[in-house]
């Protein structure tokens, strides 16, 4: 069996068409090589193993299947905790302090609003607890309204009412 010549027009004179050697056994990589394993990283958490005198693991090799990473590849490490607003902190609190005493909803719902713009710029955590004041705020702000309209429609009707009665 003989090989095409190499691409590009020129000829290799060492190379007589047959390949050399034995034929390349297929569970081997391309060119019949092996490739030598390489130590992973060593892990200073391992557990060490008492009758090894402290021997670490065999190293893997540097294959892998296809869409994983290689062996001792590290991972993507810690995200430390992002910092909370503290305006949307004081905002959720006085909206809902705003159940009992109604009149802080209100500056809770705006505080929420000046949370958000914060949040957008600065790009801290705490967004979830603005949303919920400006929720929480403007809803005990409307039932607030309503109940004034309420006891004031009452207290014109009780008026108008005791100037139409008799003695």
């Amino acid at each position: 069996m003989t090989y095409p010549p190499p691409p590009g027009g020129w000829h290799d004179p060492a190379w007589s068409g047959q390949p050399s050697g034995p034929p390349a056994d297929p569970t081997l990589p391309i060119g019949g090589q092996p490739v030598p394993t390489q130590p992973g990283p060593v892990d200073p958490y391992a557990p060490v193993d008492p009758y090894g005198a402290g021997q670490q693991p065999a190293p893997t090799t540097a294959y892998a299947l296809p869409g994983y990473p290689a062996p001792g590849h590290p991972g993507y490490g810690y995200a430390p905790p992002q910092k909370t607003n503290g305006l949307a902190i004081a905002a959720l609190v006085l909206s809902l302090i705003g159940l009992t005493s109604c009149i802080t909803a209100p500056i809770g719902a705006i505080l929420g609003h000046m949370a958000q713009k914060q949040i957008r710029v600065t790009g801290e955590g705490g967004e979830g607890m603005a949303k919920a004041a400006i929720i929480v705020g403007w809803i005990l702000t409307a039932l607030l309204v309503l109940v004034i309209l309420f006891y004031a429609a009452a207290i014109i009707f009780a008026i108008t009412q005791s100037d139409n009665t008799s003695y």
